[in-house]
């Protein structure tokens, strides 16, 4: 219950002019009387909680900039289905968006710089027979994109150079396997080759794409665990762990090589829409709604999903929204289907896992989203995110990038961790055969190289050695991940890998420092205002 500031100043008046109450509310009062008048945070009346008002953090003032007309893409026939998917992808080369058709269903790809006004005959992908729901893009291989149909078929086309772009109708494997049409595609993480696939049948099948076959009807596995159909699907950060949301309101958590069920939700205050992993949290991300109706955001520990660890209910609007986070700021960009604006977020491992920061505002509405890759974004600028807006009243493509501001335009080190390079960390093979590794890291420094561990991943003599264990695998990668090498450095690169992973330790520490003064601060404040009140005794 909380107690309006008009309420407490009334009541700190009738104390002021010699009225009595009880000695418990009366301290109590002046408490929320000295927090309200001094803007550091309030005290809430139920369990005496200290609730702070500001979260510090580097990226508290985040803005979102849309770009200028001439930057936006006009004139995209963008699909009219209702289908609650992103209908966009994109990476540092290429923009692609599912587009009206008639006769079967296309997808438009364009040059990532073709802004401005767009061709209205500009050559489409068409090889499906029915609407295409899902797109995208290979994240080992900017040429390579992988779509799904109505039509029961996974396709996976090479697009050559936009310049000798034409219309592609012959894709460079078809994968044919579901009994219903297909709502769903999801590339590995780190593993090349390896694509997953959800449809109307409640089948997550596993297709392995490097054989000689054009068409390929046998999957590497079939995962039958869902009662209904698979409304969106996520992996942990080296693949070895499989999220899905389905239409039974459930959170399931499955072994994709096996497609063993390791756990389920059943949650009774929270019908899951789309669910996330929150990078290395060891924490599950999911929207919905609520048992009001209420669209709601849920934080789910991995290590048990019979409830939820935090929710929020956001508003009554009725179109999904659709999670996006970034593990290197440990950012949560919230974007509705149907909504103008973009809320965001920083999340920490501690409670209360979710720091509200601010949100984007337009008056244009959006029916589809898209997401720039690190590696795509504009360093020189703090750019540290990049939304596609996809706008159908005006057929039209708009840009939006959230920015940090800062007074220099040289590279920010702190801002711009080591990030997912475009290298696959293991072969389709080596996935299959039991191994899991983190992804290959890069930094974002202008001129900079792939990490030296990307180089240790593919040699000759690691792929054709003695294979390791899941387990040790596992391990041998976290060490390196945590910044500590087996041996000195001896290369140029191992020497620049060392000093970035040090960097970044670095500026974790000094955020657990800041954090760890705060909190002292506000208990220190508390304390001091719990003996002002016995003061006024």
């Amino acid at each position: 219950m909380w107690i309006s500031s008009f309420f407490v100043c009334d009541v700190f008046r009738q104390i002021w002019n010699g009225l009595t109450l009880p000695v418990d509310i009366s301290a109590l009062l002046f408490l929320r009387l000295h927090c309200f008048l001094s803007g550091v945070g309030v005290l809430s009346t139920d369990r005496m909680t200290w609730r702070p008002q500001y979260h510090s953090s580097k990226y508290r003032h985040v803005f979102g900039k849309p770009a200028s007309k001439e930057n936006c893409y006009d004139g995209v026939p963008i699909t009219q289905s209702v289908h609650d998917n992103h209908l966009c992808a994109v990476n540092p080369r290429f923009i692609a968006v599912i587009t009206e058709c008639a006769g079967g269903g296309a997808f438009l790809v364009l040059s990532i710089n073709h802004t401005g006004k767009v061709n209205p005959h500009h050559p489409k992908v068409s090889g499906h027979r029915g609407n295409v729901l899902d797109i995208k893009w290979n994240p080992f291989n900017d040429f390579r994109i992988a779509s799904c149909s109505e039509d029961t078929t996974v396709k996976v086309w090479d697009i050559p150079d936009i310049e000798a772009l034409r219309i592609i109708t012959v894709p460079w494997k078809e994968l044919q396997g579901h009994s219903r049409r297909v709502s769903l595609i999801e590339w590995h993480p780190t593993a090349n080759n390896i694509i997953f696939s959800a449809g109307y049948d409640y089948q997550v099948l596993v297709w392995k794409l490097d054989v000689p076959e054009q068409v390929i009807k046998n999957p590497v596995r079939c995962i039958s665990v869902h009662s209904d159909v698979v409304l969106s699907m996520s992996f942990n950060t080296d693949g070895s762990r499989l999220a899905t949301s389905c239409k039974d309101k459930k959170i399931r958590v499955i072994d994709p090589r096996s497609g063993v069920l390791l756990q389920e939700s059943d949650s009774k205050t929270h019908k899951a829409s789309k669910v996330l992993f929150l990078g290395n949290l060891h924490m599950l991300l999911s929207t919905g709604n609520s048992l009001y109706n209420h669209r709601q955001i849920a934080l789910w520990d991995l290590k048990d999903l019979s409830q939820s660890s935090y929710s929020e209910d956001l508003d009554g609007s009725s179109g999904v929204l659709f999670p996006f986070y970034d593990p290197d700021t440990h950012m949560l960009y919230i974007a509705g289907k149907g909504d103008g604006n973009i809320r965001y977020y920083e999340i920490s491992s501690e409670k209360p896992y979710v720091h509200y920061l601010t949100e984007y505002r337009s008056p244009v509405p959006q029916k589809g989203i898209g997401v720039m890759p690190k590696r795509g974004l504009d360093v020189c600028s703090c750019e540290i995110f990049r939304f596609y807006k996809l706008v159908t009243a005006k057929s039209l493509i708009e840009p939006v990038s959230m920015i940090v501001p800062r007074r220099s335009d040289s590279y920010q080190e702190d801002i711009y961790p080591l990030t997912a390079a475009n290298r696959a960390a293991l072969t389709a093979d080596e996935w299959i055969s039991g191994r899991d590794k983190g992804p290959e890291m890069v930094s974002l420094r202008p001129g900079s190289e792939l990490d030296s561990s990307a180089e240790h991943s593919h040699d000759p003599d690691c792929l054709d050695g003695p294979r390791a264990s899941p387990d040790e695998d596992r391990s041998s990668t976290s060490h390196i991940s945590n910044g500590e090498l087996d041996s000195a450095p001896e290369t140029e690169q191992e020497i620049r890998q060392l000093f970035y992973k040090q960097q970044e330790e670095i500026r974790r520490l000094k955020e657990q420092l800041l954090q760890k003064d705060t909190q002292i601060k506000q208990l220190e404040l508390e304390i001091r205002n719990q003996r002002n009140s016995r003061d006024t005794l």
